[in-house]
């Protein structure tokens, strides 16, 4: 008689979850800690001048020199990159308002990229996330109130008896961190 194949003593084809967890773990902890060199490379950037001139290439920028411009983009670029890595290992239900940030460093580097436009850097951002965040911020909250409902459970009775019941201020900010 043939036993057939349990997948949990099966290891030939693939190898075990902790294995592989520790892979993934180590690859963010090495991601994570690049952070402070890829804050500082800003420094490697020339500090005297608006033209930036190698034997491979010419570039200029409106910022007082290089060295300036350098250091407010890697100010864009590490929280935005810290806030990926965290929005695509987050495991929890509301990693989906990780979007809010996120969209606004990356409206703030692209405005800071076509800096030569001559519109204001970090000011119009807001016009832009708005739209964003009105369907992030309502879909996140119906998501938490769709759980909340559910460990709750669907008894309306005992919820519009709990908000007819007078309740001190310190009580009801009790209730909202319970």
């Amino acid at each position: 008689m043939n036993k057939p194949n349990n997948k949990s003593t099966d290891t030939k084809n693939h190898q075990p979850t902790g294995k592989k967890s520790l892979y993934v773990g180590g690859i963010l902890v090495i991601l994570i800690a690049i952070v402070p060199f890829i804050f500082y490379s800003y420094r490697n950037f020339p500090d005297d001048t608006q033209v930036w001139e190698t034997s491979f290439f010419t570039l200029e920028t409106t910022f007082s020199n290089w060295f300036n411009y350098a250091w407010y983009l890697v100010g864009k670029i590490v929280p935005l990159y810290l806030l990926l890595l965290w929005f695509f290992t987050c495991k929890h239900w509301w990693h989906w308002i990780i979007l809010v940030p996120i969209a606004m460093y990356s409206f703030q580097l692209w405005s800071l990229i076509w800096e030569s436009s001559g519109k204001p850097i970090d000011e119009l951002e807001l016009v832009y996330i708005i739209p964003l965040m009105a369907v992030i911020v309502p879909a996140v909250y119906l998501v938490r109130a769709k759980l909340f409902n559910s460990i709750r459970g669907n008894d309306l009775q005992s919820f519009e008896e709990e908000l007819a019941q007078e309740k001190g201020l310190m009580t009801q900010l009790k209730d909202l961190f319970r």
